[in-house]
């Protein structure tokens, strides 16, 4: 069975202090009049607007269920996406002709070697899954499960167990409980302000490379009833809500949104997104990007 990789705080800690997030003050700034093009870069996604296929159209309606966010898992092009389970799902043993990273956002969810018993990984828990390794996914019975997954590369294939392959990579589960949470104020890169530490968000590092211009993702966590703002430096941005409920706006371009789990908003850099968390739980965003972002 594969255990779960409970991250070395340190080690974690030394990577997240060298991750691209940038702070500033709180309080409004003055700012350029947002252009065309940053305005329809805009994108905003609830759970109910999303348009969803078979994951596996060989099993039809018994396969997950996939609602595109951002590219095509039918194309060579990184991809981030929906996917439902059905109550009870359990797949056969299979390979994949790609690596993928799923993170759980409703329910519980088994990604593991086919002999190994179930770890079922509750809302907001992480997995990566190598290219070529033979393994099967299952949702714990009860009631449906969803989770949002990412491709960097395509298309996306379930091919059989007999062409398992080793790419050199090695799969990963990490359940929310073994997350190292960072506060954000933290970590910026310049030395803390006094508007700075009135910042009450906190980052989990999840895969990636730190360079400039090179894919990443991390966790932000935002704490119950608080607000926060922030927007991509010098690339677009990816966000999917993975738990709480928040209300999401875009300064100087659209109004308040709420937004549950298994939303996503967009945009191109220099957009401001202003996202509130709504009642007393916390609420956890995956934001992927290719450079930093930085929180107000």
């Amino acid at each position: 069975m594969r255990n779960v990789r409970k991250l070395s705080c340190l080690s974690h800690l030394v990577a997240i202090s060298l991750f691209a997030v940038g702070l500033s003050s709180c309080e409004q700034t003055s700012s350029s009049k947002l252009t065309d093009t940053q305005i329809k870069s805009i994108k905003v996604l609830s759970p109910e607007q999303i348009d969803f296929v078979s994951l596996n159209p060989a099993r039809g309606d018994a396969a997950p269920q996939a609602g595109m966010l951002w590219g095509d898992l039918r194309e060579d092009v990184p991809t981030g996406m929906i996917l439902k389970f059905a109550d009870g799902f359990a797949s056969p043993p299979h390979i994949h002709n790609i690596t993928y990273r799923g993170v759980v956002i409703n329910g519980a969810l088994h990604n593991d070697d086919p002999e190994a018993a179930n770890m079922w990984m509750g809302q907001g828990s992480y997995w990566m899954q190598p290219a070529g390794e033979d393994h099967i996914t299952s949702a714990k019975p009860g009631g449906p499960a969803t989770a949002f997954l990412e491709i960097q590369e395509g298309p996306y294939l379930v091919q059989p167990s007999d062409g398992a392959f080793d790419n050199g990579e090695r799969p990963v589960n990490v359940d929310r409980t073994n997350l190292v949470w960072v506060p954000a104020k933290k970590m910026n890169w310049t030395s803390p302000t006094s508007s700075s530490n009135t910042v009450n968000a906190e980052i989990s590092f999840l895969w990636g490379s730190l360079e400039p211009g090179l894919p990443s993702a991390t966790m932000l966590k935002i704490l119950g009833g608080d607000a926060i703002s922030f927007k991509g430096e010098k690339t677009p941005f990816h966000a999917v809500v993975i738990a709480g409920t928040i209300s999401h706006s875009v300064r100087d371009a659209s109004d308040t949104t709420p937004l549950n789990a298994g939303s996503y908003f967009t945009s191109n850099p220099g957009v401001t997104h202003q996202v509130a968390c709504k009642g007393d739980e916390n609420c956890m965003l995956y934001i992927r990007t290719e450079n930093r972002f930085v929180i107000e």
